[in-house]
């Protein structure tokens, strides 16, 4: 087995133990937040605790991830989310209640963990896998996401039913060092000499607005940037009005929604899987473009069915699952071959922050839409911006042509 490749599975492996953790431990958190409170205030101020930091401290934090070892800030990282986590287990001691305010600033600590930990694991990956290999690595990533979807509703579903809530935070402790051990035992090749053109280390604010000025200077990749935060716009809140679709509009249960949810998260993995298995095609915008097309008249053909339309609903489900991966599989890599590593982190923080910032007004906006509208005709208007997003692809040449350029 060539290195890169055992480094890179070690790596992924720890990931995979510590994301299903996370992931069980979420849909606990939600279900015991909603016994204990019902308030819908609650759980939107958790889930803000949980994205909020992350959109915020992006950009200043790529600075960080390139200015010293990544390796040491996911690390460092994984061990405050499971610091963090060990705050709820002292507190759960006896079987005591878990107060609210404790819960979310927990997952507030977390969120600030993880914003320092995705980016390093995304600006490292190109240090230890090869420029051609990057889009089929990206596959398996999506893979290992698709199977945590698949199996921690069920697995969180038993879990809860049997321990308290602080246990299942413990499980998730055990899962984040669980990474740290996989980081620990990994080598993970030192960045490369900052070249002559680049700047040197300056203020932590200088750095920050040149790493926003090194995004921008790529016309292409920058556009791509801003066209995904529209994608971003249209899709965050589907995802959130899944439920909503399958039980209200179409008037199942919550057996129906479950259906719904797993079907798409196979289409997911299978996506995910022919991503690795192929590694992609050469012009990526391509294959993004197939992706946001795909989308979109999955989502149109959803906003248009009939209330008795559910089993129609969910193979549009897994047509929406099968697509992911071949924007996300592409984007990431067009992102981190089109800058120098150096500059990596901060380009990958200033992107993720720009669709974690429009998440908040895309859910305000949907949510008041869907009440007065209809959930079903925010499917529509989603595949229609998903739509104006595959057309702003097409018609501007500098994004059209952002991957024929090194």
């Amino acid at each position: 087995m060539y290195q890169w490749k055992k480094n890179f599975f070690i790596i992924w492996s720890g990931q995979a133990v510590s994301q299903l953790s996370s992931s069980i431990l979420q849909f606990a958190i939600v279900w015991y937040l909603t016994e204990k409170t019902g308030s819908a205030l609650v759980l939107s101020a958790a889930m803000l605790a949980g994205f909020l930091p992350q959109a915020v401290l992006g950009p200043f934090i790529g600075v960080y991830i390139d200015r010293y070892s990544r390796k040491k800030i996911m690390i460092v990282s994984d061990l405050l989310i499971a610091l963090a986590s060990l705050l709820l287990v002292a507190a759960g001691l006896g079987g005591r209640a878990l107060p609210v305010w404790l819960i979310l600033s927990v997952l507030l600590a977390r969120s600030v963990g993880s914003a320092f930990h995705n980016p390093s694991l995304q600006a490292v990956t190109p240090q230890i896998v090869p420029a051609d290999q990057l889009t089929r690595c990206a596959g398996y990533s999506q893979s290992l996401q698709s199977v945590s979807q698949i199996l921690s509703p069920a697995l969180a579903a038993v879990i809860y039913s049997v321990w308290s809530l602080s246990s299942i935070v413990f499980l998730d402790v055990i899962g984040a060092l669980a990474a740290v051990c996989t980081l620990c035992i990994c080598h993970i090749p030192p960045l490369p000499a900052r070249s002559e053109t680049a700047e040197p280390k300056g203020s932590f604010l200088r750095e920050a607005a040149a790493g926003f000025r090194i995004l921008r200077s790529n016309r292409g990749l920058f556009g791509l940037v801003l066209v995904s935060s529209l994608y971003t716009f249209a899709l965050m809140p589907t995802s959130a009005l899944f439920p909503l679709m399958s039980m209200s509009y179409f008037g199942g249960t919550n057996v129906h929604a479950s259906i719904a949810e797993i079907v798409f998260s196979i289409g997911l993995l299978l996506g995910s899987l022919v991503l690795g298995g192929w590694g992609g095609s050469k012009n990526k915008i391509r294959t993004i473009l197939f992706s946001f097309l795909l989308m979109s008249a999955s989502l149109i053909f959803s906003g248009l069915l009939p209330p008795d339309g559910f089993w129609a609903f969910s193979v549009c489900s897994f047509f929406m699952g099968v697509s992911g991966p071949f924007y996300w599989g592409m984007y990431t890599p067009l992102l981190q071959q089109g800058f120098e590593q150096q500059y990596l982190g901060r380009v990958l923080s200033i992107s993720s922050s720009v669709q974690l910032v429009v998440a908040p007004v895309a859910l305000s906006v949907s949510g008041i839409f869907a009440e007065l509208c209809g959930v079903q005709n925010w499917f529509i208007v989603a595949g229609v911006l998903t739509l104006a997003a595959a057309s702003l692809i097409v018609g501007v040449p500098s994004i059209r042509s952002c991957d024929q350029k090194p």
